[in-house]
């Protein structure tokens, strides 16, 4: 993947917030991590209270300005102990008050130099926004963050400070608080797609489908999940070799993905068996199934040529509007069973489960 390539695919990668939640609770790290977020809040209070009344706190004793930052992070503690782990859009506000907090109170401090370090403070809600949430909205936070370094050097040049100083001070807080956690995201973002991708070819995994897949059920009133194995593919690798039988699921990766279109997800979710999701009506699932089979199975430039056996699963809202929508276990689920009868029919087949009834039949949909 070049450098373009790359960054384009993690300006637009809109992260799974809950999936990320998820994953934490699941390792027992939520709570963990909700107590360290807390005891941030504390020690800005902790600090608040330190720092008032003295020369480098806001004017007065203790003075509004320290008496709103300390029941800010003390606030912000009980809620971060006390509470469930925040919903996304919660997320967002509790960080964007945090960010607007932390430059409101330092604007205050009678000592500008003192005040321009506490931008620094920038970088906890920064990197909490670098794990859970998108690449844009980290850049919106950078955006807030480059502002803030221009007021406060300005704000100490302004104030009769050396102008030597305050370029110091603004180039310190620029590496700090502005690139690095856009830095530090992009390597996170590129360890976690490692984990979610097949070395081989670079599809997704059975756990990047699994992430990838809710979203797409969630979005779409249409969802068609197609299960490909490719047939006799143990042959392969007896007559050529692994090395041949890498290469062939190589090629079946890349033409699966450059047929499939932009809004497919694509995955290989075990040695010979792929996965291709993507919102097509029940109407167009069995004509892109077989479509996708006809290109798995056209004739290479090598002599080693292979087929594939084709299980669809697909749910359309429009045709039923009353049916619940399946989970994304049970997509997969059928699209599984049906690839197996297509396997026993003799392979190079689709055979398709529609999820949902025809428009005249007023029947539950089968478990």
């Amino acid at each position: 993947m070049n450098n373009a390539k790359t960054l384009r695919a993690w300006w637009n990668d809109p992260v799974d917030y809950s999936w990320l939640v998820r994953t934490l609770a699941a390792r027992s790290a939520l709570r963990p991590l909700k107590i360290l977020i807390g005891v941030a809040g504390a020690m800005i209070a902790v600090m608040g209270a330190v720092i008032a009344g003295t020369p480098v706190g806001p004017p007065g004793s203790p003075g509004i300005y320290s008496t709103v930052g300390v029941l800010a992070g003390t606030l912000w503690a009980l809620r971060w102990w006390l509470l469930p782990w925040p919903s996304k859009n919660e997320s967002l506000v509790l960080m964007a008050c945090a960010d607007v907090l932390f430059i409101v109170e330092f604007l205050q401090v009678p000592d500008r130099s003192f005040g321009a370090m506490g931008t620094v403070l920038l970088v906890v809600s920064g990197s909490y926004l670098g794990c859970f949430h998108s690449a844009r909205v980290l850049a919106a936070h950078s955006v807030w963050s480059f502002v803030a370094v221009i007021v406060f050097s300005a704000r100490i040049v302004t104030g009769g400070g050396n102008v030597h100083l305050a370029v110091a001070i603004a180039l310190l807080l620029f590496v700090s608080v502005v690139s690095a956690v856009p830095a530090l995201q992009i390597l996170y973002w590129l360890l976690r797609n490692e984990s979610l991708s097949d070395p081989l070819t670079e599809l997704l995994n059975r756990r990047g489908l699994e992430i990838r897949l809710p979203r797409m059920v969630e979005r779409y009133p249409a969802i068609c999940v197609m299960n490909f194995d490719l047939d006799r593919f143990k042959t392969v690798n007896d007559t050529w070799g692994h090395r041949v039988g890498d290469t062939v699921l190589v090629r079946t990766a890349r033409r699966l993905r450059d047929a499939a279109g932009e809004e497919a997800v694509v995955a290989r979710t075990g040695g010979e068996e792929f996965v291709v999701a993507a919102p097509i009506p029940a109407a167009d699932a069995r004509a892109e199934a077989e479509r996708l089979r006809l290109v798995v199975a056209a004739p290479p430039a090598t002599a080693v040529e292979v087929t594939a056996s084709v299980g669809v699963a697909v749910f359309d809202a429009l045709v039923c509007p009353q049916c619940p929508r399946p989970t994304p276990d049970r997509l997969l689920h059928s699209a599984d069973a049906a690839m197996y009868r297509a396997k026993q029919s003799g392979g190079n087949l689709v055979v398709v489960d529609e999820l949902t009834p025809p428009r005249d039949d007023t029947q539950p949909i089968l478990g």
